[in-house]
This record gives C-alpha cells, structure tokens and sequence, in this order.
C-alpha cells in the first residue's frame, strides 16, 4: 500500500495538479470569506469565529475531491495499466487504500494552511482569543471525515468508467446526494425529517461543527468510507475475474 501511496503522491506534486488543487482551494476560499461581500464574508459577519469557512468548504470541495479522484483508476483503464498494477503482489484491498490515502492526504495538505485563519480570527477577536476552539476543532475533524467520504466515493465513481469527465461528474453528483440531498427530502416529509436527515453528510457533519465529537457521526462517516471503498475493491475484482 505504501508503493501506491508514494507513487500516487509523487504523481500529484510531479505534475501541476498537486498544485493546482492546493491554490484553487484556497484562493477559492480566500476569496470567499476576506474579499468577496457576502453571507460568508468573516469580516462582515461581526463574528469571530470560522462558521462561513466550514460552510462553504464543503461545497468547494465537492468538486474538487472529484477533480483529483477521478484520474485514479479511470487513467490506469484509459492507458491499459490496470491489469498490470492488478499482478503486481499487493492485494485489491492494499491498492484500493493506495489510491485512497493518496488523494487524501493531497486534500488534507490544501487544509493544513487555513489553520492560520484560526489565528487570525483569534487575533481580532474581542477581546484577543475570543473564539470557540471547541467548535472549531470539533469543525475540522468533521471536514476531516467529509474528505475521506468524498475521497472514497471518488475513488469508487473512477473505478466505474475509463472516462475520467463522467468519473468527476458521477462523483460530484453523489457526494451532492450524500451531502445534501436527504437534507433537502427531510423538507417535505416533517414527521420523518430527523430520520431522513441522518441519511445525509451535512447533519452529521453539522453536529461535529458543534464541538462535540458524537461517536454515531463518526460511525457514519467511516461506514460510508469503508462502505465506497468496498464497492470499488468489489467493481476491481469483476474487472479482474
């Protein structure tokens, strides 16, 4: 798994994707919540606290995780080298991870340089570190969980096609479903919102925004992660039967 992991690391930043994805997010974000006027604008807002970071985040990211995903397998497909990485002595399970973590750890390198807003938002706080770093942490960790769902169904949409363009746009259209789309149903059936709501990321990933770190939102997002991982592992083996 290692091996893959490098290698696919070394094909991020060997090319101009690695970085592209790193400034593309956050110039995106950047741009968002210290230029642009707006909802998410945090000067605007008279709040010192990162709330419109975390709320656009994931909309930002639900393009471009599958932007970056959907190369993983549907390129190995494209150029026929899927069937020689499949004889290499690894496991469909150890190359899935590979992959996986790969990507992965491309989307947690874009994240590590906001944490200087957590400064600066503390800065201007008043008085000086007025900000609750309860629901911040507990806000990263939930952006946390989000990426590894939305890298896993990325990495099991490009395992579907050789093309990578309907890669991305499957991608993108689960993670919507996942993310919003049982938040938007719970509307329309009131008696029922809770349960339908709890189908969907945005719920979950809400109450960890809280601060509080509920052991059923965690469960939740890594079945889902384990879940997408196990449908491209199953997808490799009937490409290798």
């Amino acid at each position: 798994m290692k091996a893959i992991l490098l290698r696919e690391i070394k094909s991020f930043f060997g090319s101009p994707i690695g970085y592209l994805v790193i400034a593309i997010f956050l110039l995106l974000n950047g741009l968002f919540l210290w230029v642009f006027d707006g909802d998410y604008n945090i000067l605007n807002s008279g709040f010192a606290d990162l709330t419109p970071f975390f709320t656009i985040s994931p909309w930002i990211l639900i393009f471009l995780i599958p932007a970056v995903t959907m190369r993983s397998f549907s390129e190995e497909m494209r150029q026929g080298t899927l069937e020689l990485l499949l004889t290499k002595p690894l496991s469909l399970w150890q190359i899935v991870n590979g992959k996986f973590f790969g990507a992965m750890l491309l989307i947690v390198i874009a994240i590590i340089p906001t944490f200087i807003y957590v400064y600066i938002i503390s800065s201007l706080g008043m008085p000086a570190g007025n900000i609750d770093m309860g629901s911040t942490l507990g806000s990263y960790f939930g952006l946390l969980f989000l990426i590894s769902s939305y890298t896993a169904i990325g990495i099991f949409t490009s395992a579907l096609s050789e093309n990578q363009i309907v890669a991305f746009i499957l991608s993108v259209f689960l993670c919507f479903i996942f993310y919003f789309a049982f938040e938007g149903l719970a509307i329309y059936a009131p008696e029922f919102e809770n349960l339908i709501s709890s189908f969907g990321m945005d719920s979950h990933f809400k109450s960890m925004s809280r601060g509080v770190l509920d052991s059923r939102d965690i469960i939740y997002f890594v079945s889902l992660t384990i879940a997408f991982l196990s449908f491209t592992v199953y997808k490799l083996k009937t490409l290798h039967a």
